[in-house]
């Protein structure tokens, strides 16, 4: 070798640049590495928060399927009229009973007939024989039917009066009902009139033992 020859300046200059590049290397990486995870770390934040909302919405519908005050809010309901409807038609009924006679005043009326006809077996007078087996008879008829006239007036002035009380309804009451509860009204009335004479014998009276004989 040549002691003269220089060496050449270019070595130091190669490696300080090989430095830098590999420093420059070295930061471009890293700050891929954090662009990385901080994208990373968004997309997890926002599927996050994507799922909290969706199991916050699903406690929602849960609470709102749970709630009692949606299945038991019968504000917004109107009543339907049906047991006034049919109160005018037992009122009615009630009233036919009363002024025809029913299974069970016969029943007391026989009844009465059987407990004079042993009271009077051992003898008596034809007054006593005419109250015990005709007038007992009759008074329980005229009792059991006069029970019948007075449910019947009771209820036709229920089925009239009801739309009066509970929620207000923006329909009225049907004309049929009110035409229905009026007749059972009107029934009641006149079978409780003709039992109360009855039993009292204002319209026949019992016929006496000069007549009998």
């Amino acid at each position: 070798m040549n002691p003269r020859t220089p060496t050449s300046p270019t070595a130091p200059e190669a490696s300080a640049a090989a430095e830098a590049s590999d420093a420059e290397e070295t930061v471009t990486k890293k700050a891929a590495a954090e662009d990385v995870s901080y994208d990373m770390d968004k997309a997890a934040g926002e599927t996050l928060t994507a799922a909290e909302a969706e199991a916050e919405a699903e406690t929602e519908d849960e609470d709102d399927d749970l709630d009692p005050d949606g299945l038991d809010d019968d504000s917004g309901k109107e009543p339907s009229g049906l047991g006034a409807a049919a109160a005018a038609v037992v009122a009615a009924g009630l009233g036919v009973v009363a002024l025809t006679g029913s299974w069970t005043g016969k029943v007391a009326a026989e009844r009465e007939t059987l407990i004079g006809q042993i009271k009077t077996s051992g003898g008596g007078t034809a007054a006593q024989q005419i109250s015990e087996i005709y007038g007992d008879a009759w008074h329980s008829t005229a009792l059991v039917n006069g029970l019948f006239a007075l449910l019947a007036l009771l209820v036709g002035i229920f089925a009239l009066v009801r739309p009066a009380f509970g929620a207000p309804s923006a329909h009225p009451q049907p004309g049929w009902v009110r035409a229905v509860a009026t007749a059972g009204i009107a029934l009641g009335v006149l079978g409780l009139l003709i039992s109360v004479g009855m039993y009292f014998d204002l319209i026949v009276p019992l016929p006496t033992a000069g007549a009998a004989g």
